[in-house]
């Protein structure tokens, strides 16, 4: 059965290694299972993705970095995410409409109500069944972030990480307040520790919603 479920999280918290290990484990089990990521996931969605990210593009003003998400998850929604879904796989996806209101919302102080409208009409009623946010602080996931970025060659991508230890304060509190508000979709995971010890509790949570059943 098709499911939508997204990871979010501030920089550095870990989702690309968390979903790597979910992705696995849910194939284990048989589902057929498709991992994606936003800003990108297709062709031109990467390409606005580069524009978002590369840290030469500091001169980018909130609005036009609003409308950049909102069209990069208007095209790759209707190429990636809903076809997989109607095709009944369940779909991970790395980043979502929680990321736009947690960074462009209270990060940058965007008013939520438009982000809201915008996330309406980019995704075109493609929710998530279930959003796991990886939690930590945000000094240490802006470290994790810089020390990443060095090791893998990903200074092309670290746009974000240049902005200020409040920025990232306020995003992490974006994204905590965003789970207070939907309880039954968003669920808190602590990222602290290393990656077994996450995955551990990042299952334990999941193994148990799957038990229990996603809402479609």
């Amino acid at each position: 059965m098709a499911h939508f479920i997204t990871f979010e999280g501030i920089e550095g918290s870990g989702k690309t290694t968390q979903i790597a290990t979910v992705a696995e484990f849910l194939r284990r089990q048989g589902h057929d299972v498709l991992t994606t990521r936003e800003p990108g996931g297709c062709p031109i969605a990467d390409a606005i993705r580069e524009i978002l990210l590369h840290p030469a593009n500091d001169a980018l003003v909130d609005r036009a970095e609003l409308l950049l998400y909102a069209a990069a998850r208007a095209q790759h929604v209707a190429e990636i995410i809903q076809p997989a879904l109607k095709a009944g796989r369940i779909v991970l996806c790395d980043r979502y409409t929680d990321a736009t209101l947690a960074y462009q919302g209270y990060g940058r102080g965007l008013d939520l109500d438009l982000i809201e409208e915008l996330n309406t009409l980019a995704c075109a009623d493609c929710r998530p069944n279930l959003t796991l946010v990886l939690d930590m602080p945000h000094e240490t996931g802006l470290q994790r972030a810089l020390q990443r970025n060095s090791v893998e060659n990903m200074t092309d991508e670290g746009r974000f990480e240049q902005e200020s230890l409040d920025f990232h304060q306020r995003v992490r509190e974006g994204y905590l307040a965003l789970a207070k508000n939907a309880p039954q979709r968003i669920q808190v995971i602590d990222a602290t520790g290393n990656p077994g010890e996450v995955s551990e509790r990042l299952m334990a949570c999941l193994q148990k919603i799957l038990d229990s059943g996603i809402d479609s």
